[in-house]
């Protein structure tokens, strides 16, 4: 029974944890519009953004480290991944395909007193199958903190 009752409060413990953590969801403005959403991880955070544009669709994966906090500031930069799904016609005809890539950020975010957020940041991204190298991925992002 002991046993029991340590592992029932131990799962508390975890959830209460867990649901502890503090989340954003919003907007992402880049050549394109991103739903992004953070969760934060302690020190540093995780960042899933669904992004689409003029021909196609994204998902992007980044795990940002906090390199410093001044005031209501802070300063961030992460290793991520990306897949993507584009569709369009050139010349009268249709492509369409998947790509990969690793993507990398580096920004700033500004928390108001209010449970907003708004951050600048910058994304360059390899892809691996289609693309090659694009290094103009700047955003300003502006979030719900729940």
């Amino acid at each position: 029974m002991k046993k029991f009752i340590v592992i029932i409060a131990a799962v508390l413990c975890f959830a209460t944890a867990a649901n502890a953590q503090s989340k954003a969801l919003g907007l992402r403005a880049t050549y394109g519009a991103e739903l992004s959403y953070q969760h934060d991880l302690g020190s540093n955070f995780a960042e899933f953004d669904l992004g689409w544009f003029h021909d196609g669709f994204y998902l992007t994966g980044i795990y940002d480290f906090i390199l410093g906090s001044e005031g209501n500031f802070n300063f961030y930069a992460g290793p991520g991944a990306a897949l993507g799904f584009y569709s369009y016609k050139e010349d009268g005809e249709g492509h369409s395909g998947f790509n990969a890539g690793i993507a990398g950020q580096l920004g700033v975010e500004y928390n108001f007193n209010a449970p907003i957020n708004i951050s600048l940041d910058w994304r360059p991204v390899f892809n691996f199958i289609h693309g090659g190298f694009g290094w103009q991925g700047v955003a300003l992002g502006l979030r719900y903190r729940f």
